[in-house]
């Protein structure tokens, strides 16, 4: 595994961390501690020590599988990133919670969730501009990275265009930016990486894997199971983007490379990136997923 320095924070992360939205229920599987703490024990065997998660990814669901997990380990070993903004009532549905005592009563019940009293990386969770632009609310955020609750804040930008949230993360002392970032989606090479170059931010690309389309598992007319995110998605338009992963493999993907592995190693390629956040249900994607570190340098940009 390799490390790079996450920003101007001074933590040192692995370019593969693990995301972890599938342990709320909306990937096709309900996880049991068990089989969640398979998927983290992988991680650790491989040197990776980067998880991402979510308030809302079940109602603090995967918070809880890792906190039971962080319980029975060394949580110094760990960076643990997670979010807030949002209440989560049932699959698929939120609403949005950015008022300052709603986030406060979110990072008490993450840090519950998580077993821990500090969370590594707190980050705004696709909230729009205009909850964003609250003072009151990086007021707030602030005074928990006093007390030792969070020790850096991040932005994880809903739109992988948004100029606005990334231009303004230093003033309101944010040090990461997490943004959709793949071979499909390179949008944030336009406006936002050279926003977090200049500013020296951390930069997490999440959905590395194209929601899984560039897995190389899927072509085109594959159906998904019902409890799965991606049936959310236009059919047309998800086989369109099925189709020109065809094309990519085609043309892209060195002989012999597995896809998913060219596809993560192929985002760690710009600059700009510290980390890849992938999602993995079992054990052997972990594994897929952090063979990707040896692949960044022999990875060209098409």
């Amino acid at each position: 595994m390799k490390f790079r320095k996450l920003g101007r924070t001074g933590l040192e992360v692995s370019v593969v961390g693990v995301g972890t939205w599938q342990f709320g229920g909306e990937w096709g599987l309900n996880y049991t501690q068990a089989e969640a703490d398979a998927i983290l024990d992988k991680a650790a065997e491989l040197h990776i020590n980067l998880i991402d998660t979510a308030e809302c990814y079940g109602d603090h669901l995967s918070e809880s599988f890792i906190g039971d997990y962080l319980s029975r380990r060394k949580r110094e070993d760990w960076i643990v990133a997670t979010k807030f903004g949002h209440q989560f009532h049932d699959l698929f549905s939120r609403t949005d919670a950015f008022k300052p005592e709603e986030v406060l009563a979110q990072l008490d019940a993450s840090l519950k969730a998580l077993r821990t009293d500090y969370v590594d990386l707190y980050q705004f969770h696709s909230g729009p501009d205009q909850v964003f632009d609250n003072d009151d609310l990086w007021t707030l955020l602030d005074k928990q990275v006093q007390a030792g609750k969070i020790r850096h804040l991040g932005i994880s930008i809903g739109s992988n265009d948004n100029l606005h949230q990334t231009a303004q993360a230093t003033k309101v002392n944010a040090d990461v930016i997490q943004v959709v970032y793949n071979r499909l989606d390179r949008v944030p090479e336009q406006r936002v990486f050279p926003s977090c170059e200049e500013q020296n931010l951390g930069v997490l690309a999440r959905v590395p894997l194209a929601s899984g389309y560039l897995s190389g598992k899927y072509k085109p007319g594959a159906e998904f199971q019902q409890n799965d995110v991606r049936n959310n998605h236009d059919a047309e338009q998800r086989n369109e983007k099925l189709k020109l992963v065809e094309e990519i493999r085609r043309n892209e993907v060195p002989e012999g490379v597995p896809m998913a592995e060219w596809a993560l190693a192929w985002c760690l390629q710009h600059p700009a990136v510290t980390s890849v956040i992938p999602g993995c249900k079992t054990p052997e994607q972990v594994e897929s997923n952090a063979r990707a570190a040896d692949l960044e340098l022999s990875v060209e940009k098409a």
